[in-house]
């Protein structure tokens, strides 16, 4: 066996099974045999690779092991001359694996090889070679000094950015997305340290192919797609501990007890550091709109409010501070709750759901001032301008927004966008088939090959290109998206998939058009809506006085189960799948088909009054 592939896999099926097929793609006349290692994934990974890969060594663990123990799992049963650790969001091209393999044979002292990785949108990823993190070069990574000077050989370390991403390079680390090994040489090393669950195992088992008398090499001429979801990650607090914590494992494993303590010094500030920095742009990027909507209707009252006492109470004091300071900004977070809850945050925009916000909001603070004391009860006028000033800012600031985003002065923030498709004419019908149900195009265009991809796609103002695989290699593929640098949007479409895949944005971990999207319960605003529902009636429930409630109020406070879902047979692959307090139907004698058939029309069309219905009923 010359080459084994290990894949470990959690929740990204659709990425996963493209991964597959890029891989088999690169077999050529090797000799090769495939892993696949699933940390209880609950989105039907293990199922679709059993029935579209059936060759694939599957181990499906029955708890979540970690990425260090789950590829060990494999290494201990793998036979080929070179092992592959890789990322199941991944696309390798046609000749990856051949690549690798000559350079090994070329380089007698490789350890490991690193490839030249890009992100779904073609843009450079910089730790496809880094260097290794000794405390001085983990100080001017942590506090910024590395992002500044990239290209400095004294700052730029971490990345090496001072080395051209296009020359092979000798390098310290390479990136776990894609780890290249002579089998002899994790032998003699041994795997992954099982010490590190997550983060930081790839620095050190890079480290130690150093250690062990050999050297890791990055390979310029070799590109992979990586759909990275790294900046996501980082935006969470949860990220920065964990991937720390990992850094000092790895400085007290590898550095002298003074150089490790140093290290593990300079780590804990900068957790403090980074902790402090994410929460603040945590809080700035989520709240930026909401806070300038409050200002705009705040502003557009107070005005309101002045000009109704001067013209129409004839005192400029007819509102008290209490009203102006208290009670004022209470309506506006009332309509500004109301528009969060009716999607008037959710992007592309829509007018639809600020109108419907603002108006349930308006009941609401109509109802609640009938009932206070008449001294409280200042304005009823002040209300209904209320509501309208509301509107007029929310759709002002969307409206912007869009224009200066996308240059369109309208509520649809990216749709319909144009479409090209590049593939053979049968492929070409299927993707645009797939585009018609999922995000209904403005326009749509086909090329049988990527010639001159990137000069027809910007004289056709084209927002978005799909690739058909089943006809395209990936090869071209990969040289077409890298050849944009980060200009253009991308999907691919696989064979025998109905999923189109990419990634737009670098903050995300990738961007997915499936059968998924046909589920009413795939929409973010309904699984907010239905979090908070669940919330709301931990309050409500225990005066039911069920022992159903009382046992699992915790559970569903925490987000483990939720109060109405899913008959738990057959609900693998759909949105939202945590297990019910109270499922669609009771008994646990159903048969899977009608299971699965409950389960989807629930999804399909799931609404917070069907939940309630479920919940009533049973209760």
């Amino acid at each position: 066996m010359q080459l084994s592939v290990i894949i470990v896999n959690y929740n990204v099926k659709h990425f996963l099974l493209q991964c597959l097929q890029s891989v088999y793609a690169a077999v050529n006349d090797l000799e090769m045999e495939v892993f696949v290692v699933d940390n209880v994934s609950k989105d039907g990974s293990v199922e679709a690779v059993r029935a579209a890969f059936p060759h694939v060594k599957l181990i499906a663990n029955t708890e979540n092991v970690g990425f260090s123990k789950a590829n060990n799992q494999a290494i201990a049963q793998a036979t080929g001359e070179y092992i592959l650790i890789l990322n199941p969001d991944t696309v390798v091209a046609e000749d990856t694996f051949v690549k690798c393999i000559a350079h090994m044979l070329s380089f007698k002292d490789a350890g490991c090889i690193g490839v030249h990785m890009i992100d779904g949108k073609g843009v450079f990823l910089p730790e496809s070679k880094r260097g290794l993190p000794t405390p001085e070069v983990a100080f001017y990574k942590m506090f910024g000094f590395s992002s500044l000077f990239p290209k400095s050989k004294r700052f730029g370390k971490y990345h090496l950015g001072y080395l051209s991403k296009n020359e092979t390079h000798e390098v310290d680390i390479l990136s776990g997305a894609f780890m290249f090994f002579r089998k002899e040489v994790l032998d003699k090393i041994g795997g992954f340290d099982e010490t590190f669950f997550m983060y930081g195992e790839d620095i050190d088992l890079s480290w130690r192919v150093i250690l062990g008398g050999y050297k890791n090499y990055y390979l310029a001429d070799a590109t992979i797609i990586h759909y990275k979801g790294e900046s996501t990650k980082r935006g969470s607090l949860n990220y920065v501990k964990v991937f720390y914590e990992a850094m000092i494992i790895f400085a007290k494993k590898h550095f002298a007890n003074s150089k490790a303590s140093l290290f593990s010094f300079f780590i804990n500030v900068a957790v403090v550091f980074r902790a402090i920095l994410t929460v603040l742009a945590n809080v700035i990027s989520s709240s930026f709109v909401v806070v300038v909507d409050f200002l705009l209707i705040y502003a557009g009252l107070f005005f309101t409010t002045n000009f109704w006492a001067n013209n129409f109470k004839s005192t400029i004091d007819y509102y008290p501070q209490i009203f102006l300071l208290g009670v004022l900004p209470m309506y506006i977070l009332t309509w500004l709750m109301g528009a969060y809850l009716s999607g008037g945050y959710e992007k592309p925009f829509r007018l639809s759901g600020i109108v419907k916000g603002i108006l349930a909001s308006t009941f609401v603070i109509a109802f609640v001032y009938a009932f206070l004391p008449e001294t409280w009860r200042f304005s009823r006028a002040i209300i209904l301008f209320g509501a309208i000033v509301s509107m007029a800012s929310l759709t002002i600031t969307r409206l912007f927004y869009n224009m200066v985003k996308h240059g369109r002065l309208s509520f649809d923030e990216q749709v319909p966008k144009r479409w090209l498709v590049v593939g053979d004419e049968t492929e070409s019908n299927r993707a645009i088939e797939l585009l018609k149900k999922y995000e209904e195009p403005e326009l749509t265009y086909t090329l049988s090959t990527a010639n001159g991809l990137k000069g027809k796609s910007a004289l056709l103002s084209i927002d978005e290109v799909v690739f058909c695989s089943k006809t395209v290699p990936f090869r071209t593929i990969i040289d077409s998206i890298e050849e944009t640098n980060g200009k253009q949007n991308f999907k691919i479409l696989n064979a025998d998939s109905n999923a189109l895949i990419g990634s737009n944005s670098k903050n995300t971990a990738g961007d997915l058009l499936a059968e998924d999207k046909r589920f009413n319960l795939s929409k973010h605003l309904a699984q907010r809506k239905k979090r908070m529902l669940d919330i709301l009636l931990c309050g409500l429930l225990p005066f039911t006085f069920k022992s159903s409630v009382y046992n699992n109020l915790w559970a569903v406070l925490s987000g483990k189960k939720t109060w109405a879902g899913y008959v738990m047979n057959d609900a693998k692959s759909l949105p939202f799948n945590k297990e019910a307090v109270f499922p669609i139907v009771k008994g646990k004698n159903i048969m899977d088909s009608d299971a699965q058939l409950l389960n989807e029309l629930y999804a399909k069309n799931y609404t917070l009054t069907e939940d309630l219905k479920i919940i009533a009923k049973q209760i």
